[in-house]
């Protein structure tokens, strides 16, 4: 049997993954409660979301549901856990390029550090791509530079 995931979502009590599907054969759409079960707020999201997805009963169902698309859903869970909002669960997937990466903690961190990496890998331009150019060049002007005080002093000893 295949199937279709056309939406994921969570839900809080009980903590569960609901997953609307569509039959491929018979084009019905139907929705599965998945329950996440020894899960708590200190619990590690990756290999929760890894669990789900090789689960014997879930497995064909999440075929079609990337990985990183449930470890979200998990961290949406365990945030909630902890008693924070769901407002803050999804601003903590958005990169903010203002923000000081200096005061996260280490989960916050390994997270902002995985979308960057993926916001990378979509931005690059690999050989294969058409507009693709091996030795770029470029001339900045030199309006953006601003004079400093230390910059004149120290050509004074040289």
């Amino acid at each position: 049997m295949s199937f279709e995931a056309l939406r994921c979502g969570v839900q809080f009590n009980p903590p569960s993954i609901i997953l609307i599907y569509q039959h491929k054969d018979t084009k019905r759409v139907r929705k599965r409660v998945m329950p996440v079960r020894n899960f708590s707020k200190y619990s590690d999201y990756s290999m929760a979301a890894e669990r789900l997805k090789n689960h014997p009963r879930h497995r064909d169902y999440l075929r079609s549901v990337t990985q990183g698309q449930l470890e979200k859903l998990h961290v949406i869970l365990r945030d909630h856990m902890e008693g924070l909002g769901l407002e803050h669960s999804l601003a903590s997937f958005h990169l903010d390029p203002e923000e000081d990466l200096n005061k996260l903690d280490d989960d916050g961190l390994a997270r902002k550090k995985g979308q960057m990496d993926g916001l990378f890998q979509r931005n690059r331009r690999r050989e294969s791509d058409p507009d693709f150019v091996y030795d770029v060049e470029k001339e900045f002007g030199k309006s953006g530079l601003e004079k400093c005080s230390w910059d004149e002093e120290s050509d004074d000893g040289f």
